[in-house]
């Protein structure tokens, strides 16, 4: 089991090792395997790759994320100049619904809402918004339409899992509750689960994903 400090080693090597990321603005401590990330970074977009950079690490078993979003100086957007901007990203990418997502901000802070069919046009929306400089943070809260008919969506993702060649199965316990699904067991790595995850909300009918699994470390 990796001990605190070479937890702590190893994430602010990750940091230094990501070209998205300015590790020299950015503090790192751990503590039973949870990370926390502190300093300022200048987008919200390198924020979220300081953190999927943390993740990669072996022996995170969580993530306090209390890095702050400072603008530079010279950037003078509005709050309408960045829903502007998100809404042409938007309008530009082929994966999310034309007018399926709306947009506020206040103060920087950018707050997605609407109704799309899968979840991954919602993440793909969220990710667009990441990008736009000006932007401090994001609040998805796009819904998913319901689906009148959801079959057995628990052996429909049990069936999909197993032609997945990331993790065993076999480990991975599947539940639904209408579209409400609730993964658990255990995983080798932080990729596998995401993959598990990833492959439960590609189920037709699937409207929330509660990903418990666990990471062996």
């Amino acid at each position: 089991m990796t001990n605190d400090k070479t937890l702590q080693d190893h994430v602010m090597a990750e940091l230094n090792w990501e070209p998205r990321v300015k590790a020299a603005h950015i503090g790192v401590s751990a503590k039973n395997g949870v990370v926390s990330l502190t300093g300022h970074v200048d987008t919200f977009a390198e924020k979220n790759a300081a953190e999927t950079a943390a993740w990669r690490v072996n022996g995170v078993k969580g993530i306090a994320q209390e890095i702050e979003v400072r603008l530079p100086d010279s950037v003078k957007h509005t709050d309408e100049d960045i829903a502007a901007a998100v809404l042409t990203r938007l309008s530009w990418d082929v994966e999310v619904p034309p007018k399926a997502v709306s947009v506020k901000v206040q103060d920087g802070w950018l707050t997605l809402a609407g109704e799309v069919e899968w979840q991954f046009q919602k993440t793909e929306a969220e990710d667009d918004s990441c990008g736009v400089m000006g932007v401090t943070g994001v609040s998805n809260q796009i819904t998913l339409k319901p689906r009148v008919n959801v079959g057995d969506i628990a052996s429909s993702i049990r069936t999909a899992l197993h032609r997945s060649w990331f993790f065993d199965p076999r480990t991975i316990t599947v539940k639904a509750d209408g579209g409400m699904v609730k993964l658990s067991g255990t995983a080798k790595t932080w990729h596998d689960r995401d993959v598990a995850g990833r492959t439960a909300w590609l189920a037709p009918g699937a409207t929330s994903v509660q990903n418990d699994i666990e990471v062996a470390v």
